[in-house]
């Protein structure tokens, strides 16, 4: 009795273990999870990514690029950069699809910010637009004011198949400043858009702008920073390059209702610090030959 007793036990004991076997070999096939340790640094996502809008040609110019790796470097957080035209940067800062916006278009921003959708316009840099065309300058601009040389191509388009414009016509800082020149030369600009096919709108940035008017041998209004990274792609060359209306400032604004405030500042004083102005200074010139943006933080423009 002892012995049968025993043996039921045996085989009780037996069942019960090959049971369980199944389920320890499924658990032998999933990745054991690493424990935490104090020196374990929090994912980035849990600090949040902070996401900047820019225009086109902070972008195509690469600065950008150079400057991202070394704000997240700084602050242990992911950078995501769109870019666009201003006005597409400011609805999407509208929309708090973003937390800081980087664009160049003052009246603009200053308006985004009288509209309680951005905290602060801060400048941090400034370039020159130039409108640049063919070698062979048919149009005959080359040293006018950029009133006159628009004046002068209005009249030439209109009657010299050779003479074309490519305007962005997205609106972008660059296309607000091509309607404040029409505008400054006299034009509705309504009516400068609908005068004839010599008149082009692109609908997109300033580097496929850039592309399409040297593709048809045209002219175009473009910022001295993307014209000089596109350059050696280009049979372009710049035929106005002086008048006050050209000054082209970059400001950074933190967008109100961003989720990470103090990250969005912490960008703000990152590109008007010492340091980053600096480099935003230099960026290019071994490349180039010259600037591509002049920093200006702290100045009123």
């Amino acid at each position: 009795m002892k012995r049968y007793f025993l043996f039921l036990l045996a085989a009780a004991l037996l069942l019960a273990l090959v049971s369980v076997l199944p389920a320890c070999e499924d658990e032998g096939t999933t990745e054991a999870t690493p424990t935490p340790t104090s020196d374990v640094v929090a994912p980035i996502e849990a600090k949040g990514r902070l996401r900047v809008a820019t225009t086109t040609s902070l972008y195509d110019t690469g600065l950008w690029g150079y400057l991202e790796p070394m704000f997240e470097d700084k602050h242990g957080v992911e950078v995501d950069v769109l870019y666009a035209g201003t006005g597409k940067a400011l609805e999407w800062g509208t929309r708090g699809d973003v937390d800081v916006i980087t664009v160049h278009s003052k009246a603009q921003e200053e308006q985004f910010v009288a509209d309680g959708y951005g905290l602060e316009r801060v400048p941090f840099a400034y370039n020159y637009f130039l409108i640049v065309g063919p070698e062979a300058d048919p149009a005959g601009i080359s040293g006018m004011s950029p009133e006159d040389a628009f004046d002068k191509l209005m009249t030439e388009g209109e009657t010299n198949s050779a003479v074309k414009f490519v305007s962005r016509g997205d609106n972008s800082g660059t296309h607000s400043k091509e309607k404040a020149i029409w505008a400054n030369a006299g034009y509705d600009y309504a009516e400068v858009r609908t005068s004839g096919s010599w008149y082009v709108e692109a609908g997109g940035g300033m580097g496929p702008t850039l592309t399409m008017a040297n593709e048809m041998i045209a002219y175009t209004l473009s910022d001295i920073g993307t014209f000089l990274a596109f350059q050696a792609d280009l049979d372009l060359v710049p035929v106005v390059d002086e008048g006050d209306v050209l000054l082209n400032v970059y400001s950074v604004l933190a967008v109100t209702s961003t989720k990470y405030p103090d990250m969005a500042n912490n960008m703000v004083v990152f590109l008007t610090s010492e340091e980053i102005q600096d480099l935003i200074g230099n960026y290019g010139v071994e490349e180039y030959g010259r600037q591509l943006f002049t920093p200006c933080a702290g100045q009123d423009m």
